[in-house]
């Protein structure tokens, strides 16, 4: 193909440099958000060990789901049943 036709027409170029405009006003904000939090008195180590405990967390939560639909299969009930079961809120 010619270097012609690998580049982006008319539309896709003007999505892209929204798509880029868009991303760059989210990291403003971000950085908006983090410098706010420090001035708040929390460290990027804090924010950072914060952030791993919640994807950790997120993670056991996914685990708890798969086995409590697996459970539900086996039993042949649904999931939202097996809640009162374990004490657990639907808010879960």
């Amino acid at each position: 193909p010619s270097p012609r036709s690998c580049q982006p027409n008319g539309s896709n170029k003007e999505s892209l440099q929204y798509e880029i405009e868009e991303l760059k006003q989210k990291d403003l904000a971000l950085d908006q958000e983090i410098a706010q939090l420090l001035s708040e008195g929390y460290s990027l180590e804090e924010l950072e060990k914060h952030i791993s405990l919640l994807h950790e967390y997120n993670d056991i939560k996914d685990a708890g789901q798969m086995l409590l639909g697996k459970l539900a299969v086996i039993r042949g009930v649904t999931t939202k049943q097996l809640y009162p079961e374990y004490d657990l809120e639907l808010s879960d």
